[in-house]
Formats: structure tokens, C-alpha cells, sequence
């Protein structure tokens, strides 16, 4: 199995939609897909997920189903911090969060990185356990059983499939951790997704028939390249 994680396009927050320059990055993102072929397409239920998978369903014929349990309110309820000035943000955008996911104490405890002192004053555990167990569920839905205590993934029923699921900044940054058995202090402070970007896990069971998630490709936005569209990550950097 392929799966396929896709960030929502360029957002227009307020109302949850998408801005002018980000219904034009769904639709490249819709042909970069209909080349490679889908077979399910899965889509947060907020409205600027549904949008930017749109395109995509249009066009290779598939219906998407509505997953709540992805939408991006929900770790935002959990896995923010305070914003310096006030308001909240995710905790990979500040300093002092960055600083304490790369501590050797915190990274030592691996899996268990919610239980560091550090973080007792957070709800961070809690943001984690749910989303381990909905990241889970939907894998296990998909013919794949997560053991986590081994970081593997017992096929029940492999198959050959490609599997797209649209959804979020924040809340991928947490599920893709969960899905790749990294921690969230480690992935969520060294890597990051951009508008309408595609993330690639590959699921092959090896010699021993079990699987252990190969990323192809991290947070790609070569679809907007091709149809000539501004590469700017996060509409900060332009590359």
C-alpha cells in the first residue's frame, strides 16, 4: 500500500476555505494525483480539507469519506502553548518549545516523550494518546495492525492500494509522528508540511512479513512547480 498525506491548500481561516491562489493549488495537486492514481480518498471534515481533495475526486471518480477524528480542532484543543504577546500557537512554532523537544532527557524517554516533567504542565499527553489511537484505528481499517511497542505494522490484509488522506498542518505533525513511530518533540522540530504538499509512506511487508513505514517523499511541492505557481513555504520563503 501507498499512502498518501495531503496538507489543505492555502487557507482562508476565517472562513474556512481556500484563498484564490490556494483553489489554484488543489487543482495542480489534483492532476499531480490523477496521474499517479488513487483508489480511497479520505478528507478532515473541515471545509478547507474537503476543498483542496475536491479536484482530486473530480477527477479520478472517487468519492471521499468524511473522517471527524482528522479534523485539525481537535490537537488544536491539546497540543498548543501560549503565544508570546498572547493567543496560542502549536508548540513547534516557539523557542522555548523547540529548546525543550531537543533535550537529551526528553529524547531519551523516546515513545514516552509526554511523560517528561517538562511537559506536565501541558496537555500534551492526552493529544498524543488520542491521536495514537485514532491513527491506529484507521490503519487497522486499512489491513494494517500497529504494534507500537515494536514500531512495526502487521499486515492482516496487504494489499496494493493507494490511499489519500487531506487534512492539516498541526494535526499532521502529530499523526505522522504516531504513524512513523518518531516522536513528536523529534519530527514536529525538524521537519514540516506546506500548503497543498504531498507525503508519501510506503507499506511492504519485508523478509520477516512485517512493515515498517518508508517515507518516499516528505511535504513535496513539485505539483505547483510544474504548473508554474509560486513555491513559497508557509507564504514566507519563496523557493
Amino acid at each position: 500500500m501507498l499512502f498518501f498525506f495531503l496538507r489543505h491548500a492555502d487557507p482562508d481561516y476565517e472562513h474556512d476555505s481556500l484563498t484564490p491562489r490556494g483553489f489554484r493549488q488543489a487543482e495542480a495537486l489534483a492532476k499531480r494525483l490523477a496521474v499517479y492514481g488513487l483508489n480511497e480518498v479520505y478528507t478532515s471534515s473541515l471545509n478547507r480539507a474537503v476543498l483542496t481533495a475536491k479536484p482530486t475526486c473530480e477527477l479520478l471518480g472517487l468519492t471521499p469519506v468524511l473522517c471527524d477524528w482528522a479534523r485539525e480542532d481537535h490537537p488544536w484543543r491539546e497540543l498548543t502553548v501560549p503565544r508570546e504577546g498572547g493567543g496560542i500557537t502549536w508548540p513547534f512554532f516557539t523557542a522555548k518549545y523547540n529548546r525543550l523537544f531537543n533535550d537529551s532527557e526528553v529524547l531519551a524517554l523516546g515513545r514516552n516523550w509526554a511523560d517528561s516533567p517538562l511537559f506536565a504542565d501541558t496537555t500534551f499527553k492526552q493529544s498524543y494518546e488520542h491521536t495514537q489511537r485514532e491513527a491506529d484505528a484507521f490503519f487497522l481499517s486499512l489491513g494494517y495492525r500497529h504494534d507500537p511497542a515494536r514500531g512495526i505494522y502487521i499486515p492482516e490484509k496487504e494489499n496494493g492500494k493507494r490511499v489519500a488522506l487531506f487534512a492539516h498542518q498541526g494535526f499532521g505533525m502529530i499523526f505522522l509522528s504516531c504513524v512513523l513511530d518518531i516522536p513528536f518533540p523529534l519530527f514536529s522540530s525538524h521537519f514540516d508540511l506546506s500548503h497543498s504538499s504531498m507525503t508519501v509512506l510506503e507499506f511492504s511487508p519485508n523478509s520477516e512479513g512485517v512493515v515498517i513505514p518508508k517515507v518516499l517523499m516528505l511535504s513535496n511541492d513539485s505539483h505547483l512547480y510544474k504548473e508554474g505557481l509560486p513555491t513559497w513555504y508557509q507564504n514566507v520563503i519563496k523557493i
